[in-house]
């Protein structure tokens, strides 16, 4: 799949509607003029920027995710470890924990998960 970039302000839209869907368009201009202050015809322009990006659709002025918030921030992390760490997710980590660590709790959830990807 192509890779998807979103301003700060499209992130924060994209999080209201996976929020909220299935939400009308309606439900949307109303919840982004107090979110952002926004008017109608700015909330219907940057839906539409975001279902030309390919993350929803909207069918009858019901809108709905073609992408889901995890798949999404999933796909934006494997870039990012791509592009910053030559997709070396162990590089990744040690950089993450650097000088921070993690606790006993967070250690075993990452051995669960790692256990799980393994199986």
């Amino acid at each position: 799949m192509a890779e998807i970039q979103l301003g700060v302000i499209e992130a924060r839209y994209a999080d209201m509607i996976w929020e909220h869907e299935p939400v009308t368009s309606s439900e949307l201009v109303k919840m982004t003029a107090v979110e952002f202050h926004w008017k109608r015809t700015t909330a219907h322009n940057v839906l539409r920027r975001l279902i030309d990006k390919g993350l929803f659709r909207n069918d009858n002025g019901v809108v709905t995710a073609v992408i889901s918030r995890e798949q999404f921030y999933s796909m934006q992390s494997r870039k990012y470890v791509e592009d910053t760490f030559s997709g070396s997710l162990p590089a990744f980590i040690a950089a993450f924990i650097q000088g921070s660590g993690i606790s006993t709790e967070e250690a075993e959830e990452i051995r669960r998960m790692i256990d799980q990807a393994e199986e």
